[in-house]
């Protein structure tokens, strides 16, 4: 039969292309496991660009992020690893080690001539044990997170979002002092009001100093130092957040020339160039502002003028940072001045210059978006810094979701098991075929469990068949308890987890498993091949033409160059 595709195509059918996403998914599950858990290790990424800079982190999408991965099938796995991350925040790892579970418990389905969509497809298999699971994280907060229910007042509300906090931080570098960083994130979230918005949060990193060193800020910090000769301090600030040139304006043609015959003109050059600078600063002094922050670089001139005019100017602030001042003091990015009744002005009660460390940084206080705050983080290296500040941002995503979804659920491997019962039932209950992929559900969760307690160095199979006891008592509060080595009450531990969280984890790893294991064909396409010719050039004429044109780019075409 006449080849379809090209040559250089490569196309696996059948087994082959289901054992290649298998064989993919499950290397990317078992490469993040390990750190999974309050004791999960730790990963050394190291880039192969200029610098070879390293990352430590123990973060799921951070780690699969940096991966470059050729498996299509652990792509998928990458992929609803960067989802949960922007979603709930947290989860990142459990995700993508369930989808692996999935799979491997898949696998041996297959391997007992039970048909992939006999697995997956609707009102069978994993589908209905995925139901079953939603259902009892459902069910499962009225019966024993009653908490939730009863917030009769603020303190006990935020006594859950503490311990929640607590949890999430516990398997990060921040694991030392996490009631004191879940403290300062609690605090943050609290100030959002119910907001998920998390941009009116900066976070702010000083190397320098421990971690404890770290604290919580109301307003906003620029990492920006004030000039030379402008005010040090100012009160109920007008202020113009811009992106505009503020250097002296040049012919901005490229390769343009302006030719003279007496250096008279060209003063007189200068003069009108630093008259249409002069025009362009009164135009934005006209706005009535006393604060004046610009994305690009201000020269002398310019800032002379605005200091003179007893207006503070900051320069070449980065981009991130003038979007979010401009969101929390209310104003908008300008780039042109011509109607100042067009261009809306921010404010704040106090501007003034304050020190982190050996640092000079510029503070905004009586923002007009009262609840934002910054959170400035101290440590050791960027390394701790960075890492400190991932494991933080995890900890507010999570947090912002609880406040508008209030339900809480145990933690450590309780949720796994109390949806593993409601399955095994389920299985019980189900005649068919149908019942082994039901039953192979409720294994890979009790997988999450199990890997948490492997991570801590403890017997896994002991302590699984013990908590599996428990939980067959009725209204069971016990869970994997990695401090002792045994089980403990989660409840009185005060362990918890976001029901968001781990509705998401289940659901998207349940789908990331299903996509996998309907693929019976991998096709790649055929590289793009490199045309070569024979070529022959005249040195001379060549010379010419680079020395003219600069040089030039040839896509897709090597030539071998004959010198005649």
């Amino acid at each position: 039969m006449e080849r379809v595709l090209k040559d250089d195509a490569v196309q696996e059918k059948g087994e082959r292309a289901r054992m290649a996403s298998f064989v993919g998914a499950m290397a990317i599950a078992d490469l993040v496991k390990s750190t999974l858990g309050p004791k999960g290790m730790d990963k050394i990424l190291q880039s192969t660009g200029r610098g070879r800079s390293v990352t430590v982190t123990n973060d799921g999408a951070t780690i699969l992020k940096s991966l470059h991965i050729d498996n299509p099938a652990a792509k998928v796995l990458v992929d609803i690893s960067k989802v949960q991350d922007d979603e709930v925040g947290d989860g990142t790892t459990s995700v993508v080690v369930l989808a692996g579970e999935l799979l491997r418990e898949a696998e041996k389905l297959i391997n007992m001539k039970i048909h992939p969509m006999t697995i997956i497809a609707e009102l069978l298999g994993y589908r209905m044990a995925a139901e079953c699971a939603r259902n009892a994280l459902l069910s499962v907060p009225e019966m024993l997170c009653y908490r939730v229910k009863e917030h009769i007042s603020l303190n006990k509300f935020r006594s859950d979002l503490m311990n929640i906090a607590m949890t999430t931080l516990s398997s990060k570098i921040l694991s030392q002092d996490k009631e004191y960083f879940a403290e300062l994130a609690v605090d943050a979230v609290l100030r959002l009001k119910g907001s998920t918005n998390l941009e009116s949060i900066q976070i702010l990193k000083k190397p320098g100093g421990s971690l404890k060193d770290s604290f919580l800020d109301e307003g906003f910090i620029l990492d920006k130092k004030i000039g030379l000769g402008q005010p040090k301090r100012i009160e109920n600030a007008n202020i113009l957040v811009a992106n505009t040139a503020m250097d002296t304006d040049k012919v901005k043609i490229y390769g343009a020339r302006v030719r003279v015959d007496s250096m008279a003109k060209v003063a007189d050059i200068e003069a009108a160039e630093k008259q249409k600078m002069r025009e362009k600063v009164q135009k934005i002094i006209g706005h009535g502002i006393n604060c004046f922050v610009n994305r690009q670089l201000i020269y002398n001139f310019p800032e002379e003028l605005f200091a003179d005019a007893g207006i503070l100017a900051v320069e070449h602030a980065d981009f991130e940072g003038i979007e979010r001042l401009a969101l929390v003091t209310g104003g908008d990015i300008a780039s042109t001045f011509d109607n100042p009744e067009s261009v809306k002005l921010g404010h704040c009660k106090v501007i003034e210059e304050i020190m982190i460390g050996e640092d000079r940084l510029i503070h905004f206080s009586g923002v007009a978006m009262g609840q934002a705050c910054t959170i400035v983080l101290r440590g050791a290296s960027e390394h701790v810094l960075d890492e400190a500040e991932r494991s933080l941002h995890d900890a507010l995503c999570v947090l912002s979701q609880t406040v508008n979804d209030t339900r809480v659920l145990f933690g450590a491997g309780w949720p796994e098991m109390v949806i593993a019962k409601e399955v095994d039932e389920l299985a019980r209950r189900t005649p068919g075929k149908k019942s082994h992929a039901i039953d192979a559900f409720s294994c890979a969760l009790q997988a999450i469990p199990t890997i948490i307690a492997d991570n801590a160095g403890l017997d896994s199979a002991e302590l699984i068949s013990q908590l599996r006891a428990e939980h067959h008592k009725e209204n069971s509060t016990a869970g994997i308890d990695v401090i002792t080595g045994g089980l403990g009450d989660m409840q009185k531990r005060g362990i918890c987890e976001a029901f968001k969280v781990k509705q998401a984890i289940i659901l998207s790893a349940t789908e990331a498993a299903e996509m996998i294991l309907r693929v019976d064909e991998i096709i790649t396409c055929a590289p793009r091949r490199r045309i070569e010719c024979d070529l022959t050039i005249d040195f001379d004429a060549g010379l010419c033409l680079f020395a003219k044109f600069g040089c030039v780019t040839v896509v897709d075409v090597c030539y071998n160059l004959n010198p005649s």
